[in-house]
């Protein structure tokens, strides 16, 4: 029997940001209630949650003076980078993309691929593996200026060509220089989108997590060039803050490790997802005893259901026909904090990680959702 699912909060959700702002160069005033703007920003800071911040708002005082109560989203299921990304710049749920997690079933294949940074090496392609037309290639057919800010080391990605085609790609090494960059662009193109991307919280919180002094430093450091770039920013120009999921810290003593010879692995084909979401692929016919297996094993302390069962509640948003085989017919989200891992692979440096996500808590869930400029609240 499945512990009762967490209830979404009401409010915005990730991939109804970038259509409302695009909404909002055209006046028209969606769910959101975005004031009219001549250009527009989105700033995704990758790792940083709704709770994060509030818990740290100290260490970040623009952000957190800036964010309302009301100013949160949700981002969606799983919540991880991938499937959040792909949501946002497409404006539909995983479901509809096929970006179902970090790591997921090619069907025609039989293998486990990554979704993040894996496409090249395992040959997926960018233009039909990801299912939905990019919102920045829509926008760009139709005539509008479309940019995107990040590391440029991103810019010839698979990831890229499946989520941001049409954009154009500027690189630019830290956050204060994507910043102004965007600045620039909005401002000499009337009309135009852009999306400036930023991974640093993400990558401390993995590797220190978000309690730790080095975090604490990188979100001072990214809360003062937020600060400088709100300063600049023309009145004319709307931005919103925001992330692609939120963090929680788990110590290696809460890992639960997955050996040769346990039960939970029997009848386990492939183990994708990541350490708190599981996509768990069954050798065909033990389906019906891997769930049981897991629901009596680990029920008390995570979410254990059926590709069925996530379909029905709706965790994926609606599921094409060609995606559903992509999802895990069992599916494992932690509750208490812990992280799975398949102890078996012989590269350990995952379990090295301390800030997880992929899960449906609230921390891991709700992320920001910070107005700026023509967006903010008046």
């Amino acid at each position: 029997m499945i512990s009762m699912l967490p209830t979404p909060s009401a409010g915005a959700r990730i991939f109804d940001l970038v259509p409302q702002m695009i909404g909002a160069l055209g006046a028209e005033s969606g769910a959101l209630g975005l004031a009219p703007a001549e250009s527009a920003i989105i700033v995704l800071l990758d790792g940083l949650g709704a709770r994060n911040l509030q818990a740290h708002s100290g260490h970040a005082r623009f952000l957190a003076a800036s964010m309302g109560k009301r100013d949160t989203a949700q981002t969606v299921f799983p919540s991880t980078t991938a499937a959040a990304l792909s949501s946002l710049l497409t404006g539909v749920q995983p479901g509809v993309h096929g970006i179902v997690g970090y790591r997921a079933r090619v069907p025609e294949r039989d293998i486990v691929a990554n979704q993040l940074t894996g496409w090249e090496d395992v040959g997926l392609d960018p233009l039909t593996w990801q299912r939905s037309v990019p919102l920045f290639e829509r926008e760009a057919l139709a005539g509008r200026r479309t940019f995107v800010v990040s590391d440029q080391k991103y810019a010839g990605s698979g990831f890229t060509a499946a989520t941001m085609r049409g954009a154009e790609f500027s690189g630019a090494p830290t956050l204060d220089e994507r910043l102004a960059q965007a600045t620039t662009l909005a401002t000499a193109h009337p009309g135009s989108l852009t999306y400036v991307y930023s991974s640093q919280l993400d990558a401390v919180g993995h590797k220190f997590g978000i309690a730790s002094a080095r975090w604490i430093e990188n979100l001072e450091a990214v809360d003062a060039a937020l600060t400088r770039f709100a300063a600049a920013l023309p009145a004319r120009v709307g931005a919103i803050v925001t992330a692609d999921h939120g963090m929680i810290d788990v110590s290696a003593q809460k890992h639960v490790l997955l050996r040769a010879g346990d039960e939970r692995l029997e009848g386990v084909r492939h183990v994708g997802g990541e350490p708190r979401m599981l996509h768990l692929y069954a050798e065909p016919g033990a389906e019906e005893a891997l769930l049981a297996t897991w629901q009596r094993r680990e029920g008390h302390r995570s979410w254990v259901l059926s590709r069925d069962e996530a379909i029905v509640a709706d965790l994926f948003g609606d599921v094409a026909p060609e995606v559903a085989p992509r999802i895990g017919d069992v599916l494992v989200a932690a509750r208490a904090h812990i992280a799975y891992y398949d102890d078996r692979l012989q590269d350990k440096r995952a379990q090295l990680m301390v800030g997880q996500h992929g899960s449906l808590t609230d921390e891991e869930r709700t992320v920001p959702l910070v107005r700026l400029g023509a967006f903010a609240r008046r």
